[in-house]
């Protein structure tokens, strides 16, 4: 039977499994419908009857790519870097920078709905701010000199000189003071965005733990008074703490160096890790938690609480909130008009998270050492289908397969998308399930032997616990049902 390119129209080749012409038709279905032309010829049903099925083995997800020169791989220094690369998640161009292949965009951009979902709760609004910025205003904020050689520097064809920004406090308090005084009544005002940053690492390692160019989500706050700038300063601490609950990873908000960015007060958000670099110290008798950089005195008694023992652990920084009082907004005139119409200097804060630092931090405290685990929000894909080898005596179990996969379209539109077919049918079942808990799909659903009998039963290994059920296809609706997705 020929199958189709969805794209072209073109025989590309043909195939005597039972499961690949009917889900290429599904496919070229869905190229005819969009090649008729405006959305007004494709009627409601049509659209509905259409559902996309990802297949394995049409996924760019290398995992042999070919290294490109001896300064590009570096050392595997860290399991999430290893088994990324391995993966073909990530591969390096060179040194702190990486491809981000389809599979890790897939999560990157599920982790950023997420933020944007917690930013939203709290009044955060989106923008997109220049990664280039002039050394004017880092000039103006005496952070061209302060920033030392970390800050990615150059000059124009007119020798103007420019940055790729690490930060944006200063691009952002001149975009808000170039505005009409905003009145008091429209604060607070949270504007925040999620983009590529850049900083000169001496010596990038990590994988994306520690890169020279990361995707960071950064959040700057403008506030009346300084009592209204630490509430809105702890309800996006508290929006921090939800997004890392719902990711089921248990960091340490603990107290930090305002650094060269300053301010009043600094708090990090630190995933304990044997690979992390920094060090932080909590007490087991009451709430105090705190970078080892801020206790000065003796590290074993609380501070706090006089009575307490402090324990150490290392940790990786996958979050960093400051209150940054007036700093830059008295140096850009970023002011307010109050309830006399006076103009009044605007209280600022500022909020990252590291989204890539995050991912791969996830990964590495999660994952096995040969196997990658995800939060199972982000998971690239929530499933993968593995029919049973070609030519085998389950061949009726392959139609089955077909037939699970456009029921979980049509009965659980949340899965839509998030489940792949992995259609290397001429591998053995066995060699597919180790490539599928490799790649850590958080569940794997295996029709064989048991999908024949008069009630059909599914073999369904839950990655993240281990465990291993066989459910008829009511439980197993039932089971991917409540699968949250993103």
């Amino acid at each position: 039977m020929a199958v189709i390119d969805p794209r072209s129209g073109s025989v590309i080749e043909t195939v005597m499994n039972p499961i690949r012409p009917r889900v290429f038709q599904c496919l070229h279905r869905t190229s005819v419908l969009l090649r008729r032309g405006s959305s007004q010829d494709v009627t409601a049903a049509e659209s509905r009857s259409v559902q996309p099925v990802l297949l394995v083995s049409r996924l760019y997800q290398p995992s042999n790519l070919r290294d490109m020169g001896p300064d590009t791989q570096g050392e595997m220094t860290c399991k999430s870097q290893r088994l990324m690369q391995q993966a073909g998640l990530i591969h390096p161009s060179n040194p702190g920078c990486y491809y981000y292949l389809p599979a890790m965009v897939r999560s990157m951009e599920k982790l950023m709905r997420v933020i944007d979902q917690e930013m939203l709760m709290i009044g955060g609004q989106k923008l997109d701010m220049p990664s280039l910025c002039s050394a004017e205003l880092w000039k103006t904020s005496q952070r061209w000199d302060l920033m030392g050689k970390e800050l990615l520097r150059l000059k124009d064809r007119h020798q103007r000189d420019y940055c790729l920004a690490p930060t944006h406090e200063e691009a952002v308090t001149t975009l808000v003071a170039h505005q009409t005084s905003p009145s008091y009544r429209q604060l607070p005002l949270l504007l925040y965005q999620i983009t590529r940053k850049f900083r000169d690492e001496l010596k990038p390692k990590f994988g994306l733990l520690r890169g020279r160019e990361f995707y960071m989500k950064d959040m700057y706050s403008f506030d009346a008074s300084e009592e209204s700038a630490y509430q809105t300063y702890e309800s996006v601490c508290e929006a921090y703490a939800r997004l890392f609950n719902r990711l089921g990873l248990r960091c340490v908000q603990v107290q930090a160096d305002t650094g060269n960015i300053g301010g009043k007060l600094s708090h990090e958000f630190q995933l304990p890790a044997e690979i992390g670099e920094d060090r932080f110290l909590v007490c087991g008798s009451c709430s105090f938690s705190a970078n080892v950089e801020t206790v000065l005195s003796d590290r074993s008694g609380c501070p706090q609480c006089k009575t307490g023992t402090l324990v150490e652990s290392k940790g990786i920084e996958v979050g960093h909130t400051f209150y940054l009082g007036k700093k830059y907004s008295r140096v850009f005139n970023a002011t307010f008009s109050n309830a006399q119409g006076k103009p009044v200097v605007a209280e600022m804060g500022c909020y990252g998270l590291g989204v890539t630092r995050i991912a791969a931090a996830a990964i590495e405290v999660m994952s096995t050492k040969e196997e990658i685990r995800w939060p199972g929000l982000i998971a690239p894909y929530q499933v993968c289908v593995l029919p049973p080898k070609k030519g085998s005596k389950q061949d009726k179990a392959a139609v089955l397969a077909e037939e699970l996969l456009r029921t979980l379209g049509e009965t659980l539109p949340g899965l839509r998308g998030e489940v792949v077919l992995d259609d290397r049918t001429q591998m053995t079942i066995g060699k597919r399930l180790k490539d599928a808990s490799k790649l850590g799909y958080p569940y794997v659903v295996v029709v064989g032997n048991g999908a024949l009998e008069e009630i059909p039963i599914f073999e369904v290994i839950c990655q993240q616990t281990g465990e291993t059920m066989f459910l008829s296809k009511d439980g197993l609706l039932d089971l991917l049902g409540r699968v949250e997705s993103i």
